[in-house]
């Protein structure tokens, strides 16, 4: 067995019709791990609330590495407007956030929709107002804590949801 390095690879390069809207996420690392995973996955755009720390932060930067030149990003700063907006563009809105009505996110079917939002909270209070999500998705947890890392939560949901859209891709 030979551990393969970076020139090695050559992924198989797709664009989903997913676009990630960060609900003031504070942290810088937080914010250059959501350009590296979202590259990683085929996200569409990122949306980053105008209090978030800039793209030009040093520690943003080290952390998506290159990503930030990979994937269309904007900033946004009516939250409220930004949610009736992409409902409007035909975007269902899903909040990657602990509800009494969230679904587990290996029971929600995202195929049915043409274009989705992964909808993060921030790491201190959660989305802004959970009322404006069509769905709400949690992750399965097993130990003491009942919350994790919004990025992993990301990462999570953006395999689930990707490993759906592509099923139904090869049907």
């Amino acid at each position: 067995m030979k551990q393969l390095t970076h020139y090695d690879i050559e992924n198989n390069q797709q664009e989903f019709p997913i676009t990630i809207v960060c609900d003031a996420i504070r942290t810088p690392e937080n914010i250059g791990m959501c350009f590296r995973i979202s590259e990683s996955f085929g996200v569409s755009k990122i949306y980053l609330h105008e209090s978030s720390p800039s793209i030009e932060n040093r520690i943003v930067k080290k952390t998506a590495r290159n990503t930030i030149q990979q994937i269309p990003y904007e900033n946004y700063g009516n939250f409220e407007q930004l949610i009736l907006q992409l409902k409007q563009e035909g975007n269902i809105i899903v909040g990657i956030e602990i509800t009494d009505e969230s679904i587990n996110i290996n029971d929600y079917d995202f195929t049915p929709h043409a274009k989705i939002v992964l909808l993060l909270g921030s790491e201190r209070n959660g989305i802004e107002n959970v009322n404006l999500v069509d769905a709400t998705v949690a992750i399965p947890m097993y130990g003491r804590n009942s919350s994790m890392n919004v990025i992993h939560s990301l990462a999570i949901a953006l395999y689930e949801t990707t490993n759906q859209l592509n099923r139904k891709n090869l049907k």
